[in-house]
C-alpha cells in the first residue's frame, strides 16, 4: 500500500509540474499570433524554446521524484514502465494493478490540483497540458513518435536503473534529462507523453472541468508507450544476454 501510495504521489507531481508547464506555456502565449500551427509559444525560438522549457520542467521533477521516491516504490510513475518490468519478470503481477491504478489516480489528482492553483484559464487556454497530435499528424505518426520516445526512455531506464551493473547514483538525473530531450524534439508531433498516466490526468481534468474531450486520442498514448517500453525491455535483455 505504501509503495502504491508513493507511486500516486510521484505521478501526481509529474503531472502538476510537467503537464502544468505545458499549460502555463499556452497561457503565457495567449493573444500572440503564431507563425505556423506548429508554433505553440513565444520568444525568439518560438515553439522550440518553449518545448525546451517544458522538457526541462519534466526533467527536473522526474529527477526529484526518482531521488525522493525511488527507494520506496522504484519510482516507475508510468504504467508503461510498470508493464515492461512485469513483462520481463522484474515486477510481480500481483502489484501491477495497484501500481497502475495509483499512477492513474495520482495523475488525475495532480491535474485537478494544478487547475485549482492556476484557475480556469489552465483548462480553457492551457488544456491542463493535455497531449494530442499536432496539425497534419496522423494517428499512425503519433503512435510511432510515442513508441520511439518511450523506447529510448525504457532503454535508458534498463541501463541506468534496472541493470545491476549500472553505476549507482546517476539514474535520476539521466532519466530526467532523457525525458527532457525527447520532449524537446518530439513534443510538436504528439505532445511527447511517453506515459499513459501523464495523458490520462489532463484528459480527465479537461473533461470534468469543462475543457475539450480528448479521450478519442487516448489509444495513441496507450499503444505507443506500452509497446515502446516492452520492446525496449526485451531488446535490452537480448543484447546483454550471454551466448
Amino acid at each position: 500500500m505504501k509503495r502504491a501510495f508513493a507511486e500516486g504521489i510521484g505521478t501526481g507531481l509529474l503531472v502538476y509540474f510537467g503537464a502544468g508547464a505545458a499549460a502555463i506555456t499556452l497561457m503565457i502565449a495567449q493573444g500572440t499570433t503564431p507563425s505556423t500551427p506548429f508554433n505553440i509559444g513565444i520568444g525568439a525560438l518560438g515553439g522550440l524554446g518553449d518545448w525546451l522549457a517544458i522538457g526541462l520542467a519534466f526533467a527536473f521533477i522526474i529527477s526529484a521524484v526518482i531521488y525522493g521516491m525511488g527507494r520506496i516504490s522504484g519510482a516507475h510513475i508510468n504504467p508503461a514502465v510498470t508493464i515492461a518490468l512485469w513483462a520481463t519478470k522484474r515486477f510481480p503481477a500481483t502489484d501491477c494493478g495497484a501500481y497502475i491504478v495509483a499512477q492513474l489516480l495520482g495523475a488525475a489528482i495532480g491535474s485537478f490540483l494544478f487547475a485549482a492553483s492556476a484557475g480556469m484559464d489552465a483548462v480553457t487556454i492551457g488544456g491542463l497540458g493535455a497531449t494530442a497530435p499536432f496539425p497534419e499528424i496522423s494517428f499512425g505518426q503519433a503512435i510511432l513518435a510515442e513508441f520511439i520516445g518511450t523506447f529510448v526512455l525504457m532503454m535508458v531506464i534498463m541501463g541506468v536503473a534496472v541493470d545491476r551493473q549500472a553505476p549507482p547514483g546517476f539514474a535520476g538525473i539521466i532519466i530526467g534529462l532523457t525525458v527532457g530531450g525527447i520532449i524537446t524534439t518530439t513534443g510538436n508531433i504528439a505532445g511527447a507523453s511517453l506515459n499513459p498516466a501523464r495523458t490520462f490526468g489532463p484528459f480527465l481534468g479537461d473533461l470534468i472541468l469543462g475543457g475539450n474531450n480528448l479521450f478519442g486520442f487516448f489509444p495513441i498514448y496507450i499503444i505507443g508507450p506500452i509497446l515502446g517500453a516492452v520492446v525496449a525491455a526485451f531488446l535490452y535483455d537480448w543484447l546483454i544476454a550471454e551466448e
